[in-house]
């Protein structure tokens, strides 16, 4: 009998804390009961609140589901314009689950599952606003009118049981194979301009330059005009002075210009000088009055 109590105890115990469940902050739970989502008399799904609730042991299983608002993040994917040029758009998706038991039963309560499932209906919307705009309406202004349409367009996903809160577009990039060879276009549009300015730079230059030198060949002109000037008043006011002086001593001017005279012509030892004794260049050697 003892023995008997103590496994009533036991079991009773196991049902006990096999009827209980928590719940988390930021989650949600819903009940399988024999395969199918518990719901109440009006058919409607039961989901538990955070905090501690009961269930049937053995017969029922609980399901814990994420509440909180999930964010998709993924690569960048490849759409086409109504240019029908190739553009990598990089997004991300906001959203919640908004109705439990048909998350569950679209997704398995499985996250990938579900992002894969949902970023194929966004990507799908994206891809046909995209296709009915040009490359300069999605860059230039519309993009917030396209993200709008977007997120209209995947409400469609209520049928996962999930709510799209937010589509936003965080880069636009071309493709490789496009891009570089845009790159290599406006890198020859950019060496042509800088070729351009380098020659009118060099044609100002030239330009400069030349009329700096007509200015210095006009300055040089002047200045050895002027210092010509110059150097025949000089020459004039000397003759002047030679004049005036050999006016008042001729016969001293005279032997002065013939010392001079011997002194350049012997400066040398090595000169040899030949004159006859009677020449007019000899006549001070010969007298001291010169006669």
């Amino acid at each position: 009998m003892k023995n008997f109590s103590i496994i009533a105890l036991v079991v009773v115990v196991f049902l006990a804390f096999s009827s209980l469940f928590v719940v988390k902050e930021g989650e949600r739970g819903i009940v399988i009961q024999f395969g199918k989502v518990k719901r109440d008399s009006d058919q409607v799904t039961r989901v538990y609140e955070p905090g501690l609730h009961f269930k049937l042991p053995i017969f029922d299983s609980v399901r814990i589901i994420d509440a909180r608002n999930q964010t998709l993040d993924d690569r960048p994917d490849r759409f086409v314009t109504s240019e029908k040029k190739d553009l990598i758009v990089d997004s991300f998706i906001k959203w919640r689950v908004s109705d439990f038991a048909q998350y569950y039963l679209s997704t398995g309560n499985l996250k990938s599952q579900a992002e894969q499932l949902l970023k194929q209906k966004v990507n799908n919307a994206l891809r046909t606003e995209f296709g009915t705009r040009t490359i300069k309406e999605i860059v230039s202004g519309e993009r917030t009118e396209l993200m709008e349409q977007a997120i209209e367009a995947a409400k469609s996903s209520s049928d996962l049981g999930i709510e799209v809160l937010d589509v936003r577009v965080k880069q636009i990039n071309l493709p490789l194979e496009v891009s570089n060879p845009i790159f290599e276009r406006m890198r020859a549009e950019r060496l042509e301009v800088a070729k351009a300015h380098r020659s009118e730079g060099r044609e100002k230059a030239e330009i400069i330059r030349a009329d700096v030198d007509a200015r210095i060949t006009v300055m040089l002109a002047e200045a050895e005009r002027e210092s010509q000037t110059l150097r025949g008043e000089g020459d004039a006011e000397a003759a002047k002075v030679y004049a005036d002086a050999f006016n008042k001593n001729p016969e001293f001017f005279s032997f002065v210009r013939s010392l001079e005279a011997y002194q350049n012509s012997f400066s040398n030892k090595q000169d040899v000088l030949v004159i006859e004794p009677d020449s007019d260049f000899c006549k001070y050697m010969k007298s001291t009055t010169g006669k």
